[in-house]
C-alpha cells in the first residue's frame, strides 16, 4: 500500500465482518485502488464481544479468499472510539455515504452476532 497515494477509508466497529462490509470494501478499493480500514476501540461488550485481534482476522481471511492482499490492496488500523467527524472548508476529501440493494442493506451484524442471520460473505 502506497501511504501517499489517494485512500478510501472504512471506518466502523466490523463486529463481525460480514458481506455487507465487503461490498463497501469493494466500492472503496474502486474508488482509489486501496483501502485504510479503521476499527474502532470498542470490544469487551454484548454489542461489541470481538477485539482488534479477531476483527483483524476475520477481515484479513475474508479478503484473501476474494483476491485482495493486506499492506498491498488495504490496511488495517485500530483507532479511537471515533463518535463524531468534523471538518473545515475543502479539505479535499469526500465523505459519501453508500448504497446497496435491499439484501446487502439488510444484513444486521447484531442478527449474526445472536444467531439469527445466517452470513456468507462467499
Amino acid at each position: 500500500m502506497d501511504w501517499t497515494r489517494p485512500t478510501t477509508q472504512l471506518l466502523g466497529r466490523f463486529q463481525p465482518w460480514h458481506r455487507g462490509h465487503l461490498e463497501l470494501f469493494k466500492r472503496g478499493i474502486s474508488k482509489t485502488g486501496q483501502v485504510v480500514i479503521l476499527l474502532r476501540k470498542e470490544d469487551g461488550t454484548d454489542s461489541n464481544p470481538y477485539n482488534f485481534g479477531e476483527r483483524v482476522k476475520f477481515i484479513s481471511e475474508d479478503l484473501k479468499k476474494h483476491g485482495f492482499t493486506r499492506t498491498l490492496d488495504y490496511d488495517i488500523v485500530e483507532v479511537p472510539n471515533i463518535t463524531h467527524i468534523t471538518y473545515g472548508r475543502d479539505v479535499g476529501y469526500k465523505i459519501e455515504q453508500e448504497h446497496f440493494d435491499k439484501e446487502i442493506e439488510d444484513v444486521s451484524a447484531t442478527e449474526i452476532r445472536n444467531g439469527l442471520y445466517k452470513e456468507n460473505s462467499s
